[in-house]
């Protein structure tokens, strides 16, 4: 999306102050928010949407922004492209707007291949399972409860009946045990926790199944949920699980030193400045695409805003993603951007392993991307075809496939239709063929002139309604300030 320089526009309109006829031509352009092809999308327009949507939407420049941002240029491309019979099919268009999401694909296969040729000690013995040099423990228990807010004596109590339980229980009755006593969802399978490291329990279970041999029944073990008997379970018991949770543990760590390679590898130097423009990449990623601004250096090559910008559009979730990072500290958002650029070098390795995707699903890609073309233009009502048989002249079918779009918003932002959201990659082969533009200025007018409609729209509201049977404060003490609860009638004298 193209963008002019506010500061440029300021500096020249500060030359030319003598110039009275480019001075308002300067000026006339805020009473326009975006302009998407022929289109123009005016402050009126926008704010009437605004102040008189039934959605119940706040009224600011976040929200607006998506309105103008997010949907209006998008649609009336979208419109555009209906009215000329713009399939949109190019193939290397399609190919750069989705290369965020060939390169997740490309990274996923490549770290499997990587994985499957790790070599991994996924040996998983009686020996090491007894001595948990794997960390991993595999335990039964029998819990009860204690409620929360319970008192001294309830609590006394049932550490009293556990305690009974507890003399009653054997190694080899443990289990059935657990079935007629455990207060959780562990009884039904008599109490089997299954196989855990010994951080993911609260700390003094952790403890307490560390300090048994396998096969041993502990004391009593008191936690926040309440009162634990505890046994460790034995190797014949916990060997199934243990050998499968040993193997993956052993994968995760050589994935993981194989990842903090490529990390010392990648030796990510952030600027100064790097938490700040990834926020301002999050807050508008397309607008952010073509930006060359660099974030980082790692070895062999800058990672830019373009880049960054590239990965937030073809991550699942990405809105989600963008507002996280907008409201992330800024370490943690620095974190994020080294990994961006360890993702760099990995990338490059795939490269070089030649790993990317087969011929038949580069066509698959460019199928579905003409199906969310042809479903796009669907729901906002915009068929080609259909445009074509009622308007004979270019002009004609782009005023009125613009005019369909203009109505399909009122339908928005009545509550009376779904948005139709446009996936990123559509909307940057749209914004890379066809020109588009969003004016800041104008958004902050129509936001400050929609607040007024919706201001204005609140109180006819209010001023239409019935008024109250309840007396306003004051109303039964006259005199009393503002405020003031009103006092109660005195009551009437005794008759005599």
């Amino acid at each position: 999306m193209k963008r002019s320089s506010l500061l440029a526009l300021g500096l020249t309109a500060m030359a030319v102050a003598a110039c009275g006829g480019l001075k308002d031509a300067l000026t006339a352009h805020v009473d326009v928010v975006a302009r998407a092809g022929s289109q123009e999308l005016s402050v009126t327009r926008l704010s009437d949407l605004l102040g008189n949507s039934k959605l119940g939407m706040p009224i600011n420049k976040d929200v607006a922004t998506v309105v103008a941002r997010d949907l209006w240029v998008p649609y009336q491309l979208l419109a555009v492209a209906a009215a000329r019979g713009d399939s949109l099919n190019d193939v290397k268009a399609i190919d750069a707007a989705a290369s965020g999401m060939v390169e997740n694909a490309k990274l996923g296969r490549f770290m499997e291949s990587v994985a499957a040729k790790l070599p991994v000690d996924s040996s998983a013995s009686e020996a090491s399972y007894n001595a948990a040099s794997g960390g991993l423990y595999s335990a039964r228990h029998i819990l009860f409860l204690v409620p929360q807010g319970a008192t001294p004596a309830v609590r006394d109590s049932i550490r009293k009946k556990a305690q009974s339980v507890l003399a009653q229980v054997t190694p080899a009755n443990f289990a059935e045990m657990a079935k007629k006593y455990s207060q959780d969802n562990t009884a039904a399978r008599g109490g089997d926790l299954g196989v855990f490291p010994r951080g993911m329990m609260v700390k003094p279970f952790g403890d307490a199944v560390a300090a048994l041999k396998p096969g041993q029944i502990s004391p009593l073990v008191e936690t926040q949920f309440g009162y634990h008997i505890v046994q460790r379970s034995t190797w014949d018991q916990a060997k199934a699980q243990y050998a499968q949770q040993a193997a993956g543990r052993a994968r995760q760590v050589a994935e993981s030193t194989y990842l903090a390679q490529a990390e010392a590898q990648a030796n990510a130097k952030l600027k100064g400045d790097a938490a700040a423009t990834m926020k301002a990449v999050a807050k508008d990623p397309l607008g952010h695409r073509k930006d060359n601004t660099v974030l980082a250096t790692y070895t062999g090559g800058d990672l830019t805003a373009g880049r960054v910008a590239a990965v937030l559009l073809s991550t699942p979730r990405s809105g989600q993603l963008a507002q996280q990072i907008q409201q992330a500290p800024d370490s943690l958002v620095n974190h994020y951007v080294s990994n961006l650029a360890q993702r760099e070098v990995l990338l490059r390795r795939a490269d070089s392993a030649k790993t990317g995707l087969t011929p038949e699903e580069t066509a698959n890609m460019h199928r579905d991307f003409a199906q969310v073309v042809a479903l796009s233009w669907q729901q906002i009502g915009l068929d080609p075809k259909t445009l074509a048989d009622s308007a004979k002249s270019p002009a004609d079918r782009e005023h009125l496939a613009a005019a369909r779009v203009e109505a399909f918003l009122d339908k928005v932002m009545a509550g009376q239709a779904q948005p139709a959201p446009v996936p990123a990659p559509l909307q940057m082969v749209l914004l890379d063929k066809y020109d588009a533009k969003v004016n800041p200025a104008g958004i902050d007018r129509a936001v400050e002139r929609a607040a007024k409609l919706r201001a204005s729209a609140d109180s006819a509201r209010m001023a239409g309604r019935p008024k109250s049977a309840v007396p306003l404060p004051g109303a039964m003490n006259p005199g009393a300030p503002a405020g003031a609860a009103p006092q109660a009638t005195p009551p009437s004298p005794p008759k005599p």
